[in-house]
């Protein structure tokens, strides 16, 4: 429902009314204020209030219990965090075990070094009552050839149809903006590396397209940087799902290796109303340990990835001397004179 002020009243004295009838230590001011951000948590959303009543009625209670051992006469914030946090913890085990798995480099997730042609991606796990967050590298490969975009996952029959959708984006995208006099001579084979699942939706699709402007341009990406956001053929980062999860999972994956002030996320623009992140990533945002950028065109966003202008295009149909967006170009004008040289050799 909306978070409204009578709904927020409301939400203080459904509060009330549990305390007392269950006879539970009542809610401070702090408390009843941190629940009500849990609440706009569990549904994503500033503007709204979750009515999973009964979910926020377990938390009250486990929050009671936490202020009875702290011999508080007020549940106070800190014993909400803490009923939250261990509810968490209850169900977390395979979260903990993958993030201990790429803690030890089993799956392999770099968040240090500047590599071209290679990205993290972010996707969301659902097992039962918990969702997290899960890095996933993302590779692109670059050839001269006729076939276009390879999807891996979708040959090896792990690719679902909003995912089949995502990449066909990504040839009408480059066509748009870079192959309107010249043919799109290339083959470019994506794949998510270490994925034995299906991987399915099209919230990767700028992740994967800015690992293609990258192997075309050369332009090495900071690995510290983790991609989330649909993209249309235009260009446009579009809104997804699941993002306060994506978050806090690379923000996980960070701190196990090392916070270095140049780590963090870029999100969609229009999915800032849907930041309700934990308090301990705010406080690593405001001291400049991680960093979330909300981007509105690829442009935007590579530019970021890179540290290189990503270059408008100039009334010739031309492109910005020494910009991403021409060192591309210029590729994909030399994969086309290479084919036609194969094709007609002299």
């Amino acid at each position: 429902m909306e978070r409204t002020g009578e709904n927020v009243s409301n939400y203080a004295s459904f509060v009330s009314t549990l305390c007392r009838k269950e006879k539970l230590i009542h809610m401070s001011k702090t408390g009843v204020a941190k629940i009500i951000e849990h609440s706009s948590r569990m549904v994503e959303d500033q503007t709204r209030l979750s009515t999973q009543f009964a979910e926020i009625s377990d938390i009250i209670r486990e929050s009671n219990h936490w202020a009875k051992l702290a011999s508080s006469d007020y549940i106070q914030s800190e014993h909400v965090d803490k009923a939250v946090e261990n509810k968490s913890y209850r169900s977390g085990l395979i979260k903990d075990k993958i993030l201990d798995m790429i803690h030890d480099g089993t799956i392999s997730i770099d968040t240090t070094n500047e590599v071209a042609g290679q990205i993290n991606g972010l996707s969301v796990m659902s097992l039962g009552e918990i969702s997290f967050g899960k890095p996933n590298k993302i590779t692109v490969s670059i050839g001269t050839g006729r076939e276009g975009f390879i999807d891996i996952e979708r040959e090896s029959l792990l690719g679902g149809r909003l995912h089949s959708k995502g990449i066909m984006i990504l040839a009408g995208y480059l066509t748009d903006k870079m192959s309107m006099n010249i043919p799109l001579s290339l083959v470019a084979r994506i794949a998510f590396e270490q994925s034995y699942n299906e991987v399915d939706g099209d919230s990767a699709s700028s992740t994967e397209l800015y690992a293609i402007l990258s192997a075309l341009s050369g332009l090495p990406i900071n690995q510290g940087l983790a991609v989330t956001g649909s993209v249309n053929q235009k260009g446009q980062i579009q809104p997804i799902g699941g993002i306060n999860h994506k978050i806090e999972g690379f923000f996980e994956v960070c701190k196990a290796q090392g916070l270095n002030g140049k780590q963090g996320v870029l999100i969609p623009h229009s999915n800032t109303k849907h930041l309700m992140v934990k308090e301990e990533i705010i406080e690593s945002v405001k001291k400049g340990q991680f960093h979330i950028y909300s981007v509105e065109t690829i442009d935007q966003g590579i530019e970021i990835l890179t540290g290189v202008n990503a270059g408008l295009r100039k009334p010739d149909g031309s492109f910005e001397d020494g910009s991403v967006n021409l060192m591309a170009y210029k590729k994909l004008v030399t994969l086309g004179s290479n084919l036609r040289k194969f094709i007609n050799p002299e």
